[in-house]
Order: structure tokens, then sequence, then C-alpha cells
């Protein structure tokens, strides 16, 4: 992956909303070189998707949210890719990641109520064959979400830097 693929990433990361222009003078690139770079890794499958992080608090959608470590058996040739797979085709499952130490996968569910969630977990992921045990967790507050801080002051934290 070129330079500046990688910088374009952070810069769309921290906000894709950044006009071509802008980004292009960011990266010391023409606005060609920007637009062609954001096709080639749209079409790579490098960007799947732009979306902006919500404080879901500060609005009046009713939604609940529980992260699940799972245990499974792995399948023979297949390994944990295949129950991964039939984990994150339900509607509810909104993340899905192998992990390594105590369980295998950490998924991320939502549903309207804490019932919805909990339903879930007793009648479609804990009846997989593969599942050998679960443990909820529901997200109570979120303090900090892909590097943004929901509540709190919004001072410059940065360190000064004199000469």
């Amino acid at each position: 992956m070129k330079k500046l693929d990688m910088q374009l990433l952070d810069l769309l990361r921290e906000d894709c909303r950044l006009p071509l222009e802008k980004i292009a003078v960011m990266l010391g690139a023409t606005t060609e070189e920007v637009a062609e770079t954001i096709d080639r890794l749209e079409k790579e499958r490098v960007i799947l998707r732009y979306a902006p992080t919500i404080n879901w608090e500060k609005t009046d959608r009713e939604r609940v949210e529980a992260m699940i470590q799972v245990s499974v058996t792995p399948q023979r040739d297949k390994g944990f890719d295949e129950v991964a797979k039939r984990i994150y085709r339900f509607e509810e499952v909104k993340s899905v990641y192998l992990m390594s130490g105590g369980y295998d996968l950490l998924v991320l569910v939502e549903g309207k109520t804490l019932k919805d969630c909990a339903l879930f977990v007793s009648s479609k992921l804990s009846t997989l064959e593969m599942v050998t045990g679960t443990q909820t967790s529901f997200i109570l507050k979120r303090y900090k979400e892909e590097g943004v801080v929901f509540e709190g002051d919004k001072t410059d934290n940065r360190l000064v830097i004199s000469p």
C-alpha cells in the first residue's frame, strides 16, 4: 500500500466529510489523484463505508447494546470463520471479532430493549450447536468510541512544545 493511501485513510477516518480539494492540499496531491485513490480503495474493499460516530443518548431512539463473549467449537477445516459467518448473519449482530484469551468471539448486538438482547442470546445464539458458552455484558454508558470523547471538557489537552 502506498504512503498516499495510508495518509488518505487516516484523514478519512478522522473526518470522512472533508472536501476532496482540502484533502488534496493536506496530502500534497491533486484532486484527481485523491479521487482516483478513493475509488480504487473502495473497489478493493479497503474503504467499506462512511459512517459518523453518533451519541445516541442525545437522541430519542430507544436502543440497548450488549457485548457477548462467546466460546465455540471451531469447525474442522474451516476454523472459526464459518462459526463467525453464522453469527454475523443475524440482524441483531452489529460486529463480530475473533479474540485471544478466555473466549473465542466477541459479538456486539443491538436491540430496542434488554429483553430483545437477552432473547437473542437465549433463542438464537446459544442454540447454535457450535456455541459452548456465552457471557453477556450490557453497555450502560459510552465514554469514548473511535477516538471521540462523548462528554467532558472540550479543551485542548495536547502538550505544549516550546523552543
